[in-house]
């Protein structure tokens, strides 16, 4: 089952590559080389380098970047906040989800429909 029903504006590769883009930007908008944002990110060279290249980069060097640029408290504005959900308190009746339960279809009892029967 897909989260995202809506179709993905582009590929992960091309959205890597727009992050990294945009990081590069900020960086260079606050006159920082990459070696200096490596060193005030406790992370390597090499690492802002792929992050900006659009490369794979792991999630503790995105957010050290991020922090380092002083953008870490932005990145949960992403998310929704998961305990601002009223309707569904009420359905549970103030009980808090813990676990995530497959869909299942319900089987039809038949195949017979209104409307299908043989005419002659």
């Amino acid at each position: 089952m897909l989260l995202n029903k809506t179709q993905p504006s582009g590929n992960i590769e091309t959205t890597m590559r727009d992050l990294g883009a945009r990081l590069a930007k900020v960086r260079l908008s606050r006159n920082l080389t990459q070696a200096r944002l490596a060193q005030e990110a406790g992370t390597s060279l090499p690492s802002i380098k792929r992050l900006e290249a659009g490369r794979n980069s792991s999630l503790d060097t995105f957010l050290r970047v991020l922090r380092a640029l002083n953008l870490g408290d932005r990145i949960l504005d992403i998310l929704p906040n998961p305990d601002v959900r009223p309707v569904e308190r009420v359905q549970h009746e103030g009980h808090e989800r813990r676990r995530a339960r497959t869909q299942t279809e319900v089987p039809k009892a038949t195949d017979w429909a209104w409307g299908e029967e043989d005419e002659q």
